[in-house]
């Protein structure tokens, strides 16, 4: 991850709901790189930057959250610590792909962003 410090304060500067709608974005982009066998390094650089993001934010959420965030980076450390043999195994990464974008979903869910597109 480039520029770990301009990154942290630049995601800092945002709201929580924010900041979680960024997450959920990156975890749907983890779903989107992992169709394609060049993007290995991408993928990586999201996984650890989504960690990061998490280390960031939880503890400025409730209770309930911050404990589901916590699960969420144990998750990409996980997957993360075993990245190159998930790479090599397209089953593998497919299933880590689809995991991803139904955390996506969560997280999104937790950040309060889908009640607050008002409907005309």
């Amino acid at each position: 991850m480039k520029d770990k410090e301009g990154i942290r304060k630049r995601y800092l500067q945002d709201d929580v709901p924010t900041r979680l709608g960024g997450l959920a974005a990156n975890l749907s982009r983890i779903r989107s790189f992992s169709g394609h066998d060049a993007n290995q390094k991408t993928v990586e650089s999201l996984l650890d930057e989504s960690r990061f993001f998490i280390e960031w934010t939880a503890a400025e959420t409730g209770i309930d959250a911050a404990a589901e965030l916590v699960q969420l980076q144990i998750q990409l450390a996980r997957w993360r610590r075993n990245w190159p043999h998930i790479w090599a195994d397209v089953t593998q990464r497919r299933q880590v792909a689809e995991q991803a974008v139904q955390w996506s979903r969560r997280v999104l869910e937790l950040s309060g962003l889908l009640g607050s597109c008002g409907h005309a």
